[in-house]
């Protein structure tokens, strides 16, 4: 089953925001996008997928497993197929769709939800190990889509990942399936004081539970930070003087750091849980993003993505532990569907709020300490969430 999870991440990583924008500068071209069409079209598809997750992402409590894996993947190639073809901007916009809402929505979010359920006692490592297929798909995917577009031209790579969910995923998920044992013995109750945890709670008890709202803001600061300085990196490198090909190499320290934290975060949260593990999930951003706006020099650069990749490895772990920790694993895909879907959107938030910031004459270092005291604020309100000796629902 851990395999089936890792499987599932990966070929999400192809609806992730860090792959498709390797194809933002041939699309623009092809097309004859401006900048701004572009990321409005991007944005917007996006927007879409966020609010679609929240809808279908609770059928997997209800189907089986296998018959929603068959749709996710049906959607993802499908996706694939429009962008070989893609020749005008609504076509763009429907493959943005697709690829969004079945790659970077459904197919973490089987992963995740199937890790929830499957394990108890191993649940954090279950889950860091599976999330680390992100980290896999940062270091190597883009250095291979660079020469894969030099070698067959943008859109012809469209076609191979499409064939690959027929001929390679469907298949290996399927057959994986068939050999998982039966799930791990449930995890102790989280020792919460004088209160055991609420357990197989629905979607409707996590919106009327005051703590869910005051843990919220940092659970989005992780898509929203790392989204927002992905997407305007070029403004970024320009006004910190940071060469491409630093800036490429930080993607390597980032893909490591992600790795390797997502492994030992996995065996804290087994250890201490998630709810005593999650309020310290923004101290890389406040350090890292501080330490970039304040000062300059090229270190800076990777000491702004190591510390986005340490706090992405952090979060998979994390987020994906808590949620069956308080509320049990009953409606776990309904909920995981609704964190899911706010997750989307604040990836498509991000960078039209940053873009707009930006334009008018915000500096980026200004910019960098911003969402630096964003995750310091939202690391104090989530003090006041989830602490393990109050655990009630308000």
């Amino acid at each position: 089953m851990l395999s089936f999870g890792l499987i599932a991440v990966f070929w999400g990583n192809f609806g992730q925001s860090f792959f498709l924008s390797w194809y933002g500068a041939s699309i623009q071209q092809q097309l004859g996008l401006s900048a701004t069409a572009y990321g409005s079209a991007y944005s917007s598809a996006t927007l879409v997928s966020g609010l679609c997750i929240m809808a279908m992402g609770g059928l997997i409590d209800r189907i089986r497993l296998q018959t929603f894996v068959l749709i996710v993947g049906a959607g993802l190639c499908a996706g694939a197929l429009l962008m070989w073809q893609v020749s005008s901007l609504p076509m763009l916009i429907v493959a943005f769709f697709m690829l969004r809402f079945f790659g970077q929505g459904l197919l973490p979010h089987t992963s995740a939800t199937t890790m929830g359920r499957y394990f108890g006692r191993n649940r954090g490592k279950a889950m860091s190990i599976a999330n680390t297929s992100v980290a896999l798909g940062e270091m190597t995917l883009p250095a291979l889509t660079v020469w894969l577009i030099a070698l067959l031209g943008w859109q012809s790579i469209w076609l191979l990942i499409a064939a690959t969910v027929p001929l390679v995923f469907l298949p290996l998920t399927f057959w994986l399936l068939r050999r998982a044992g039966p799930p791990e013995i449930a995890a102790p109750t989280v020792d919460t004081g004088d209160t055991p945890a609420r357990v197989d709670g629905s979607r409707r008890t996590l919106l009327r539970d005051g703590r869910f709202w005051r843990v919220l803001p940092l659970v989005l600061a992780p898509p929203f930070i790392v989204t927002g300085v992905f997407i305007h990196q070029g403004s970024i490198l320009a006004q910190k003087h940071w060469s491409p090909a630093l800036f490429a190499l930080g993607f390597v320290l980032y893909g490591a750091a992600h790795w390797g934290t997502s492994i030992v975060t996995g065996a804290l949260v087994d250890r201490y849980s998630a709810t005593r593990v999650v309020r310290f999930m923004g101290v890389p951003y406040i350090v890292g993003l501080i330490a970039a706006g304040l000062f300059e020099g090229n270190g800076l650069a990777f000491v702004l993505m190591a510390s986005m990749g340490i706090g992405m490895g952090m979060m998979g772990p994390i987020v994906g532990s808590i949620w069956p920790e308080i509320y049990g694993t009953r409606n776990l895909g309904s909920i995981r569907s609704l964190i899911t879907s706010v997750g989307v959107l604040s990836t498509a938030a991000s960078p039209i709020l940053l873009g707009w910031l930006i334009d008018s004459g915000y500096s980026i270092n200004n910019l960098l300490l911003s969402l630096g005291a964003y995750a310091l604020l939202a690391s104090v309100l989530s003090l006041y969430a989830y602490r393990p000796a109050a655990v009630r629902p308000n």
